[in-house]
């Protein structure tokens, strides 16, 4: 049943989408923006991430002096949370129990083109790989809140993670990270995160390796 009350009809009844009649201006709110991204790209941010990202769209729209569109919306999320291809990737990862419920990880990433190679060992492999990208890092990394949800059915399922990180004493940071496998697209919000909160060291290829 269709109850939005302003709009007689669901756009998408007839094929069409909601960005020729829900504008995002500087007097929009973060409500706005996640809805955009739901309904045009899938993506349900979670409440602390509505509000740091509709901070980043705010400073566009004021740079900029004018509203901004869903496409608009997501080239700035795109680019703010490094989900363009190529801007984060994990070219290789391996994984091997320790004993006592414990692994240990192998990463070769890279970052805006900056490569790094890490391992770590924790109860799981993202806690291993944050291990081992705190100590490539040099400082702690910590994640403080982690959400997820499937994108689309079938074999064309993706999986969307967002995870709150904090580097070091930087203020605790958001990233997303997208991708058919939940483990992978969880790793690649990480990332995302770190390379927002601070730019983590990176070790150049052929550089020394962080290990545990």
């Amino acid at each position: 049943v269709w109850e939005m009350p302003y709009l007689p009809i669901d756009p998408k009844d007839l094929g069409r989408s909601y960005e020729a009649i829900i504008r995002v201006n500087s007097q929009s709110g973060k409500g706005g923006i996640s809805y955009l991204l739901e309904s045009e790209y899938g993506l349900e941010l979670p409440r602390r991430l509505q509000i740091e990202f509709s901070q980043v769209v705010q400073a566009v729209m004021d740079a900029q002096g004018r509203e901004v569109t869903a496409s608009d919306i997501w080239r700035i999320f795109e680019s703010e949370y490094r989900l363009a291809e190529g801007a984060v990737t994990i070219s290789d990862l391996t994984q091997a129990d320790v004993g006592e419920g414990r692994v240990r990880v192998a990463v070769q990433a890279a970052v805006t083109g900056r490569r790094m190679a890490f391992e770590g060992v924790g109860n799981g492999p993202v806690d291993a790989f944050v291990d081992g990208l705190s100590r490539a890092a040099g400082v702690p990394v910590k994640v403080l809140n982690y959400h997820e949800h499937s994108m689309g059915g079938g074999a064309q399922a993706r999986a969307a993670a967002y995870v709150e990180v904090r580097v070091g004493e930087a203020a605790p940071v958001f990233g997303v990270g997208i991708d058919p496998n939940i483990v992978r697209a969880t790793l690649l919000a990480v990332l995302s995160a770190t390379s927002r909160g601070g730019n983590p060291a990176v070790v150049e290829e052929g550089a020394a390796q962080a290990v545990a």
